[in-house]
């Protein structure tokens, strides 16, 4: 019996995540420019958007989960979807607090969700398209150490999650063009070696 997925498997896989991270980097983008319009203080408006950000995570883990079904086990996915609920959750009750607060728990969720993302990536890398998804994973680690660290700065401010959100949309653009471009190389990789 082997556990090596079907070529049809990889390159359908490879396919829903390739406009999955579309999505993806549309969104991030977008939620940055109206954070960037919005965030000099938290209002609710502000309060939402913060929710939210994680809320989005929550949907596309599930979208992911079930894409990736087939090539690989999606169990590392449902943690992310734990994880996101419950910043959602904390971003939630901690903007009651002040931005401190808000920075402290979003930056323990970027630590966590990149250290998902990034153990994620890197069996996916023979699909293609991943490597600007393990980057992304690695900076998202040390970007949330930055946001707890930052929360006890004079001054904190919300920008630092704009900061987030940008290169996160930005490296989601970029695998879903390698995915694109790669993805029908891997499935024949995947062909010749089994």
């Amino acid at each position: 019996m082997s556990t090596v997925a079907a070529p049809s498997d990889i390159r359908n896989t490879a396919s829903a995540l390739r406009r999955l991270y579309f999505v993806r980097a549309a969104f991030a983008i977008l939620w940055a420019l109206v954070m960037f319009a919005t965030a000099d203080e938290i209002s609710p408006v502000v309060a939402a958007l913060l929710v939210l950000y994680p809320l989005f995570d929550v949907g596309a883990a599930v979208v992911d989960a079930n894409a990736s079904r087939a090539t690989r086990s999606p169990a590392l996915l449902y943690v992310n979807m734990a994880v996101s609920l419950a910043a959602a959750a904390g971003v939630g009750i901690a903007a009651a607090s002040g931005i401190p607060a808000v920075l402290r728990v979003w930056g323990a969720w970027a630590v966590v969700a990149g250290l998902v993302q990034l153990i994620v990536a890197v069996p996916r890398r023979r699909m293609g398209g991943q490597w600007p998804m393990i980057l992304s994973g690695g900076i998202s680690v040390l970007a949330g150490a930055s946001f707890v660290g930052s929360a006890g700065a004079e001054d904190p401010a919300l920008s630092s999650a704009i900061g987030y959100a940008v290169p996160g949309g930005i490296f989601f653009l970029v695998s879903a063009l390698r995915l694109g471009r790669s993805g029908g190389q891997a499935s024949a990789r995947s062909a010749a070696s089994s």
